[in-house]
């Protein structure tokens, strides 16, 4: 099984995510680390922590960074995921589980180095966390199995941006910490827009998901609710793109997509600020500030028909 510590701001598909996660036979769900995005940190973490105890989860859940390394927090985005982050849901907060009192950049180096080359840190919200865990430990590069994130837009399937013309939201909320950890000297898949907005799961889709799933399809549905009326005011998208999910779905099924190989540069001022550019040719340039990176893997297409039948499929064997 793929253990994996999963770097999160939930949110609304971060909770389906954890969901997914944990209801996927291949993968030992052992750690949950929290940081500021969707929601703040302290909402991110209540709602990890609910998740937890409402669905018994055996993950740690780890506190992490409220702030980007360098430029101002951004708001919270109450408008796509609702004021608490799961959709303005009903969240009974007695007797929550508490977080482990380690910070998530230390849960992340105590984990890996107790698990050298075993562990896939999975991050589908602002990369701060990993950013801190490199810069306190640089050498977990050498002892996490595999990073993947969800993040990111590269132009594949006319996918550029949601944020600005070209900066994807995880990016541009903290491109710094965005661009270290990914041309830093570990395995990097990224998912990004370019495959997780051609997956959709319509209304009807995530309905079937109350029968085909006892344990998480009533609970999924409802959450979806919220961010289903953002998705078709936004974009007449009638359902939900499926973006954090597709993190998970790459750990477990790396075949249904497509990638493309070559370093990672993330731009961090200007208008231009969260701009992903991956260097695909092979040659070095008179200036050339990817060249001295490794060769990361972008994701560029995805069989979305088999992705949404594995999704269901796993989820309806959820443990």
């Amino acid at each position: 099984m793929e253990k994996v510590i999963f770097d999160t701001d939930p949110g609304i598909d971060d909770a389906m995510a954890i969901l997914f996660a944990e209801a996927c036979s291949d993968i030992d769900l052992i750690g949950i680390t929290t940081v500021f995005g969707n929601a703040t940190l302290n909402t991110a973490t209540r709602n990890a922590l609910y998740l937890k105890g409402r669905f018994n989860l055996a993950a740690d859940v780890a506190k992490g960074a409220e702030k980007p390394l360098v430029i101002p927090v951004d708001e919270p985005a109450d408008f796509v995921h609702g004021v608490n982050g799961l959709g303005n849901i009903h969240i009974d907060e007695s007797n929550l589980p508490s977080p482990v009192s380690l910070t998530a950049h230390d849960y992340i180096i105590e984990k890996v180095k107790a698990h050298p080359n075993a562990i896939t840190l999975v991050a589908v919200g602002r990369m701060t966390n990993l950013a801190l865990a490199l810069r306190k430990c640089p050498e977990i590069t050498h002892l996490v199995k595999q990073v993947v994130i969800m993040g990111g837009a590269f132009g594949y399937q006319g996918k550029t941006g949601n944020m600005t013309p070209f900066a994807e939201a995880n990016i541009i909320g903290d491109p710094h910490a965005a661009d270290e950890v990914l041309s830093a000297d570990w395995p990097v898949t990224v998912v990004g827009l370019d495959v997780t907005m051609k997956t959709i799961m319509s209304n009807a889709y995530l309905s079937s998901l109350i029968n085909a799933s006892p344990k998480y399809g009533q609970f999924i549905y409802d959450i979806t609710r919220f961010y289903a009326d953002f998705h078709q005011q936004t974009d007449k998208v009638d359902g939900i793109y499926v973006h954090d999910s597709s993190a998970i779905m790459y750990v477990i099924a790396p075949h249904l997509f497509e990638t493309v190989a070559g370093p990672i540069r993330v731009v961090t001022e200007g208008p231009a600020i969260g701009l992903t550019l991956q260097k695909t040719a092979n040659k070095r340039f008179p200036i050339d500030d990817w060249a001295d990176f490794p060769a990361q893997k972008v994701c560029c297409n995805v069989d979305e028909e088999a992705y949404l039948q594995l999704y269901r499929e796993q989820l309806s064997n959820g443990r």
